[in-house]
Formats: structure tokens, sequence, C-alpha cells
């Protein structure tokens, strides 16, 4: 199972350097785990970037993958990682999520370097 930071998708989308790095993970969408704060995130970026004529798109492609709300186990477990590697509350729901899912989390966050059950994919 894998989960693709939000950093990840805009890479994704945007076809930048580090795309074929996480396409592998997003197109293999029965092995997709997507937490609603990606979706969020995503959006937000698109919205900021003026590029709304691929947000509809980009939610498409997000939810072929299992979608997975926050939930109160969610948001328990998120606030370890949190105190402990400094993370936001997005990267920590999002790092929590995975986690309770058995699954990678890829990213090229720097912060999440070394850190268990993260496939870093270092900026380009």
């Amino acid at each position: 199972m894998n989960v693709v930071d939000s950093c990840g998708w805009l890479e994704y989308i945007a076809a930048g350097p580090n795309a074929a790095a996480f396409a592998a993970p997003i197109e293999d969408t029965k092995n997709l785990i997507v937490p609603t704060v990606c979706i969020f995130e995503v959006v937000r970026r698109l919205i900021q970037q003026n590029r709304d004529e691929i947000v509809q798109f980009a939610i498409a492609g997000m939810r072929l993958g299992k979608v997975v709300e926050l939930d109160a186990e969610i948001a328990a477990d998120a606030a370890r990682p949190s105190c402990r590697l400094g993370l936001s509350l997005a990267d920590s729901i999002i790092y929590a999520t995975a986690r309770m899912n058995g699954a990678t989390l890829w990213t090229q966050d720097v912060h999440f370097k070394g850190v268990e059950g993260v496939r870093f994919v270092g900026k380009q």
C-alpha cells in the first residue's frame, strides 16, 4: 500500500523533474491510499497557482485510490510524530494515515528523510 504526499501529487500533476518517481505509486490505484487532507492541499495549491482548469482532473485522479477521511483515531495517532518530528498538522495526518494502513509514504519533503516507512525522493 502507498500514500503519496501532497508534494508528490503536485510534482506528478505538473510533470516536474521527480514526476516519474511518483508515477508508480499514483498509477497503482489498487494499492493507493489518499488522505483527504492531501486532496485539500493539492486543490489549494492549484488554485493558488491559477490552475483552476485542472482542479477537477486532479480530484478525479486522487479519487481513484482509496480516500481515507480524518477520524479520531488518525488524529490521535498523528500527535506523537507531530511532536517527535516537528511535523505540520497536514504532514502529521498524512504520515499517521500511512502508518495506520501499513502503507509506505512517498514524499520529497526533506523533513521526512530517514523516517521509517517513508520513501524519500530528493528534489532535483
